[in-house]
C-alpha cells in the first residue's frame, strides 16, 4: 500500500499520454527530415504511426469508447504493409547500389 502523498503522483492522465505521443511523433519527424538512410526513415515513419496509435488508445480509454482501439488495428495493418513494401524497395536499392542512401532513389527508372 502506498502512502497517501504518493498516490496522486502516480496517476497517469490523458495529458501524460499526449505529451509522450507528441515527443515520439517529433522524434519521428526529425528522423524523416534529417536522415538519408532509407531504413532509418522507415523506422521514423513507424515511430510516428505508433505515436498516433498511442493517441488513439489514450482517447479511447479516457472517452470510454472502443473506436480508437479499432482504429489502431487498421493503422497497424497499414504500417505492416508500408514496412514490407518499403523494405522491398530498400533491398532492391541495396542490390543495385550497395548502399541504402535515399539519394540513390533518384537514379531509379521504371
Amino acid at each position: 500500500m502506498l502512502p497517501d502523498n504518493l498516490v496522486g503522483l502516480l496517476h497517469v492522465g490523458l495529458n501524460h499520454y499526449l505529451v509522450l505521443s507528441g515527443l515520439l511523433f517529433s522524434i519521428g519527424v526529425f528522423g524523416v527530415l534529417v536522415k538519408k538512410n532509407a531504413i532509418v526513415i522507415l523506422m521514423s515513419i513507424e515511430l510516428m504511426l505508433n505515436a498516433v496509435n498511442l493517441d488513439f488508445v489514450a482517447f479511447s480509454k479516457y472517452g470510454h469508447n472502443i473506436d480508437g482501439q479499432a482504429m489502431v488495428f487498421f493503422v497497424m495493418t497499414i504500417a505492416a504493409a508500408e514496412a514490407s513494401v518499403g523494405l522491398a524497395i530498400a533491398v532492391a536499392v541495396f542490390k543495385r547500389f550497395k548502399e541504402v542512401n535515399i539519394s540513390k532513389f533518384e537514379n531509379l527508372k521504371g
